[in-house]
């Protein structure tokens, strides 16, 4: 049994939101991701050959040997959502709500996080798949989190947008599941893997070994 990208990305806690200027730069960015620790990446569909650089990095492992997930950012359309689970995305992600794709993810069995703002639009994804990407989080803060969670206590939530890594453990002890980071992270390579160590957090037991996900 494979690890679901939920119990992986909330284990990892920082979500790395990739926006790169082509499909050569996102791989390398991703390979220095996977080595740094981290395992769950998310592509753009706003880089320029993104699907090449999808079907390119699921085949890589992380630093403990583990299967990348790679999921794609920015799909709005149905042809961009099969586009990028033909390309061996593990999960999808919009920044608003989007019926077309949420239609395609349950048809083909797809995990999807859907974007939304509003307390209506955030429970109506999660009722749909469980989990919300809050965007642009920035606007509301991490007391805009806390709220949402009063009313939705169960619900994975993911703020992401104008979110710096220093700011990240504001938003996880507000109640953040994850939070997505697209900038000002460390080049580093020791300094990337400090990041990842210092917030990572115990993942499910089906999350060790090799195991590939179907």
């Amino acid at each position: 049994m494979s690890c679901h990208p939920y119990a992986a990305i909330t284990a990892q806690r920082l979500l790395p939101v990739l926006r790169n200027a082509d499909a050569d730069e996102a791989v390398r960015h991703t390979t220095a991701l996977l080595a740094a620790g981290c395992r769950a990446v998310e592509l753009t569909t706003s880089t320029p050959g993104w699907a090449e650089a999808v079907a390119r990095t699921v085949p890589l492992t992380d630093a403990q040997g583990r299967p990348a997930l790679i999921g794609v950012g920015t799909v709005t359309t149905a042809v961009a959502a099969r586009t990028a689970l033909d390309a061996g995305a593990a999960f999808l992600v919009s920044p608003y709500p989007a019926p077309e794709v949420r239609e395609v993810a349950e048809e083909c069995g797809a995990v999807f996080i859907e974007g939304g703002f509003t307390p209506g639009e955030i429970a109506s994804a999660v009722r749909s798949a469980g989990a919300a990407k809050v965007f642009p989080a920035h606007v509301g803060g991490p007391q805009f989190i806390r709220s949402l969670k009063a009313v939705l206590p169960g619900a994975l939530v993911i703020p992401t947008g104008g979110i710096a890594p220093g700011e990240v453990r504001d938003w996880l002890a507000a109640g953040a599941a994850a939070v997505g980071i697209g900038s000002g992270l460390p080049a580093d390579p020791g300094e990337l893997a400090a990041v990842f160590a210092d917030l990572a957090q115990p993942c499910c037991g089906d999350c060790a070994g090799t195991e590939r996900r179907p």
